[in-house]
């Protein structure tokens, strides 16, 4: 089996589900021999480096009306996170732009060990979701991925040039013509998908029923 997702740091609902995905993975016994393919979908590529902009005025695009609801939805996500076990302090994030992270996650996948790059992975959703920093500050993106596994100088080589930038775009376009309008959207062995942060019930029935499917076709 094999299965690619598209996912944004800045994206609770991807860090949700593609949690569950892989508990899923783990459950029906196939994730250490499953490749779990990441690939770059960034909600907003023109987000800033830097801002003093809070989570909720960049959830509600600055309309003050919509703050109840945003409230309301940010304490429903951050419950969300908690009933999967992650961390989440919501009202902490730093809106800023992700796509150093993502070239970083791209370093990491070069590297050719799974376990290093979901260890990345999971560690810039920690940050982003949970440590209140900037994702898009290199310091912090440095000492986040070093903390994981990556050698300090190859992740300061990528944060200083634009390696792996065309690799994130590749991945987006790949979206865009497949017709992949939001994230997570999970494709498994190019012909079946699931779409958003589905209850974790949706992952375990779909992967168990085409691991029945691929039984049949190989018996």
């Amino acid at each position: 089996m094999e299965i690619k997702y598209w996912s944004d740091i800045a994206c609770p609902f991807c860090y949700i589900g593609s949690n569950r995905m892989k508990r899923a993975m783990k459950e029906i016994g196939i994730y250490d021999e499953t490749p779990l393919k990441f690939k770059s979908f960034e909600l907003d590529p023109h987000a800033p480096q830097k801002t003093t902009e809070s989570y909720i005025n960049h959830f509600t695009r600055g309309n003050k009306a919509l703050e109840p609801q945003a409230k309301q939805q940010m304490a429903y996500i951050q419950s969300m996170a908690k009933g999967d076990g992650l961390p989440m302090a919501i009202n902490s994030v730093v809106p800023t732009n992700t796509g150093d992270a993502h070239r970083l996650i791209k370093l990491a996948e070069s590297k050719g060990d799974p376990e290093l790059t979901e260890k990345v992975i999971k560690r810039f959703y920690q940050v982003y979701f949970n440590d209140g920093e900037s994702i898009a500050d290199h310091d912090v993106l440095t000492n986040a991925a070093v903390e994981v596994g990556l050698d300090k100088d190859d992740v300061e080589k990528v944060l200083n040039s634009n390696e792996y930038h065309q690799d994130v775009v590749n991945d987006e376009s790949e979206a865009h013509q497949s017709g992949i309008q939001a994230a997570p959207f999970f494709v498994i062995n190019n012909k079946y998908a699931i779409s958003g942060a589905q209850p974790y019930e949706v992952f375990l029935k779909a992967l168990k029923q085409i691991q029945t499917e691929e039984s049949k076709e190989n018996a």
